[in-house]
């Protein structure tokens, strides 16, 4: 036990704290149980780290993929802390605990440890079910997303900006555009940040090592990750790969599901839960659109990556409106639901119609639709509904 101690003292006394994602303040740090739950790579770790550092030596960080979990518990670690005078701990990586049963230690723990707090990590693909309803209504869930462009230009030292609510872009963005991109070169930052800067470790590698680190996170999440929340065989994580190869070379597109079941050599329904899998891993993007009836639901109308990083990694980068399109889905995702549009690409909330392009995209595919924008990138300021495919990076 005590290694976990060591460990956690040397990883959190060396944490940087001049940055601090957008969500750490967003969190009531006071509540006793606190689930921070996000894709692979984005921040979670850093963030707790960054909190237990204030804890002036009272906080444990823990991973639960350490070896010691093998033979002990976390109520083992809690009742030897808390008697320690310990008043908070972080778990990493929850759904990696070998025993299976964390939700009811957890449970336990906060019915039994007053005044001690807990804050844990999850993988995006852990949802709280009715195995777990007791512990939902104990626990408070944040979700950490990618770095928005705003962090992006922010933890790179270029411009200090509030984000911008959806109501401002859209009836402001000329005003917006102006003053921040008087202030920076705003084209040649926005293509950088597409390259390299989705994941926060973008800020201390190379950007052949940035690559690398992206296609590290897309094999965990498939070979780790999936197979730790959801009981799945070895030959299932093989077509999981092969799905994302087929897919690398066609996205965004409607998915033709009996040709994808054929050439994946999986069932309807088996192809339904291998998309669902990798959704929920933030690998891959399933829009249903608005129009969809209940029982077809579960056919996706059109599929993209999650962000332009993973295209990269996995080669999938080769059309720039695919990689476009990666991106306008996922900033849009925080702030609403997006589904997929017969006329345009996004609908946002089932009001807002956009049409992403390029600079000289036009009007024709959404003319004379209510609350209906382009999204152009390549353009510094926009003008009437003429946004710029940059400034939904300020949406958080």
């Amino acid at each position: 036990m005590e290694r976990l101690f060591e460990i956690s003292k040397r990883l959190v006394s060396n944490v940087e704290t001049k940055f601090y994602r957008y969500l750490y303040n967003e969190i009531d740090w006071t509540d006793s149980l606190i689930m921070l739950r996000g894709a692979r790579g984005v921040g979670k770790t850093t963030m707790m780290y960054q909190r237990c550092r204030l804890t002036e030596g009272k906080g444990l960080y823990v991973s639960l993929d350490q070896l010691w979990f093998n033979d002990h518990t976390i109520i083992e670690l809690v009742d030897y802390h808390y008697k320690h005078g310990g008043t908070h701990l972080f778990l990493d990586e929850v759904h990696r605990y070998p025993r299976n049963n964390w939700e009811q230690e957890l449970k336990n723990i906060h019915d039994s440890y007053p005044n001690y707090k807990i804050v844990f990590t999850a993988s995006s693909l852990l949802q709280l079910n009715s195995k777990v309803a007791d512990l939902s209504r104990r626990v408070a869930i944040y979700e950490l997303r990618g770095l928005s462009f705003r962090e992006y230009l922010n933890f790179n030292g270029v411009l200090e900006n509030e984000p911008y609510s959806m109501g401002d872009i859209l009836n402001n963005h000329t005003e917006i555009a102006s003053s921040i991109s008087s202030r920076v070169r705003i084209i040649g930052e926005f293509d950088n940040y597409i390259k390299k800067g989705y994941y926060p470790f973008f800020m201390n590698t190379s950007s052949f090592t940035y690559i690398q680190r992206v296609e590290r996170i897309v094999q965990t999440v498939i070979d780790i990750d999936i197979p730790s929340v959801a009981n799945i065989e070895y030959e299932t994580q093989l077509k999981l790969k092969k799905l994302i190869v087929i897919l690398a070379e066609q996205v965004p597109f409607v998915p033709n599901m009996s040709k994808l079941s054929r050439d994946v050599g999986v069932t309807r329904n088996q192809l339904l839960k291998l998309f669902q899998l990798l959704c929920e891993g933030a690998i891959l993007r399933s829009l249903n659109e608005a129009a969809t009836q209940p029982k077809t639901a579960a056919k996706p109308g059109k599929i993209l990556f999650d962000n332009p990083s993973v295209m990269q990694a996995l080669g999938a980068n080769h059309h720039i409106g695919t990689v476009r399109e990666s991106f306008v889905a996922s900033m849009l995702s925080s702030v609403g639901k997006v589904y997929s549009a017969k006329s345009g690409d996004f609908l946002l909330d089932r009001k807002y119609l956009f049409e992403v392009g390029g600079k000289g995209k036009g009007f024709s595919q959404i003319s004379d639709i209510p609350d209906s924008y382009v999204i152009a990138d390549d353009l510094e300021i926009g003008f009437g509904n003429k946004i710029p495919l940059w400034l939904f990076g300020f949406l958080y």
